[in-house]
């Protein structure tokens, strides 16, 4: 697997910023874990843990903070050993450039042990103290972005998104199995929500900043195939999470709140997807699409939890 830029180079770049530095702090430490991303990632795990569990959360409760506990560990790693493997891109990218690693307040081989650590924790932690199957998914999500990811289709194939979507859909389906210790139709809706909003959230940022991702060699969709085709794929991808995220009030988990809400929210979305092809200013309309992605995300799951809530409330009165 070929490094977008030479090995010599990037470590050049981390010496040169060497010179002066002091030892890696804990702000360092946990910066290389995104905690933005597991913020994120925490929200999604607990609404797939809500949705299958309602009110009885509250007696598994030990169960609940082993499943955030675990899978925060596993997306820390994962994300420490993606600040490892890419330090030699990092550096040249506005985005990237001031992470602990790219700039040198931490070694990559501390990057490195720090990441494998925290990975090996976090699934010994979902194996044993919630189940296998937890654990398993945790560890797909691990391997797709570490190693399928990162280390491969980042550098070689603009599906690098799409198939590193899969890392970033296994959160709520481990909130799910968690509880469940089962797979069923209502577990893969959750999957199939965060599996196709990724590609539009991330086409849309992969626009705004197609000039750097170009300088690095990174084959992301706007660069290899332009704006046009990232465009008509956005809309294809908006339009397949429509239905899939209607597909969990007809299993029978949500209300008419929660499918109402879907509903305008992903034709919303589309209607974004569509405004682009006519958009005289693509960076402009890149930047409301990823807005609004993440504003569809957070009202969709919020909206999700607060269905499921107001159901228990009302089966128990």
């Amino acid at each position: 697997m070929e490094r977008s830029i030479s090995e010599h180079t990037a470590n050049q770049v981390i010496a040169d910023s060497f010179i002066d530095r002091q030892k890696a702090t804990w702000k360092d430490y946990l910066e290389v874990t995104k905690p933005g991303i597991n913020i994120h990632n925490l929200l999604v795990t607990f609404a797939g843990f809500w949705l299958a569990a309602g009110f009885d959360t509250f007696q598994h409760l030990s169960l609940l903070v082993y499943t955030l506990l675990g899978t925060t560990l596993v997306i820390a790693g994962s994300c420490s050993l993606n600040n490892f493997y890419d330090r030699d891109i990092d550096p040249y990218m506005t985005r990237t450039r001031n992470r602990a690693v790219a700039e040198g307040r931490m070694k990559p081989i501390a990057a490195l042990w720090f990441g494998l650590i925290l990975s090996i924790v976090g699934l010994s932690i979902l194996a044993v103290g919630v189940n296998y199957l937890a654990a398993f998914f945790a560890f797909i999500g691990f391997f797709v972005y570490v190693v399928i990811y990162t280390m491969w289709l980042k550098r070689s194939s603009t599906l690098n998104t799409v198939v590193g979507g899969i890392s970033g859909a296994v959160p709520p389906l481990i909130g799910w199995v968690a509880y469940t210790n089962s797979v069923d139709l209502s577990a893969w809706a959750l999957f199939m929500v965060l599996f196709l909003w990724q590609p539009p959230h991330f086409f849309a940022l992969a626009m705004r900043k197609v000039q750097e991702y170009r300088q690095v060699g990174v084959p992301m969709l706007p660069v290899v195939k332009g704006f046009a085709a990232t465009k008509r794929q956005s809309l294809v991808y908006t339009i397949l999470l429509l239905p899939a995220s209607l597909t969990l009030f007809f299993t029978g988990v949500t209300s008419w709140l929660y499918l109402v809400t879907a509903l305008v929210l992903g034709i919303i979305y589309i209607f974004h997807a569509v405004k682009g092809f006519k958009a005289e200013d693509d960076d402009a309309w890149a930047k409301r699409m990823f807005l609004y992605s993440l504003l569809y995300l957070t009202v969709l799951f919020f909206v999700m939890i607060m269905d499921v809530t107001i159901i228990e409330i009302v089966e128990r009165v």
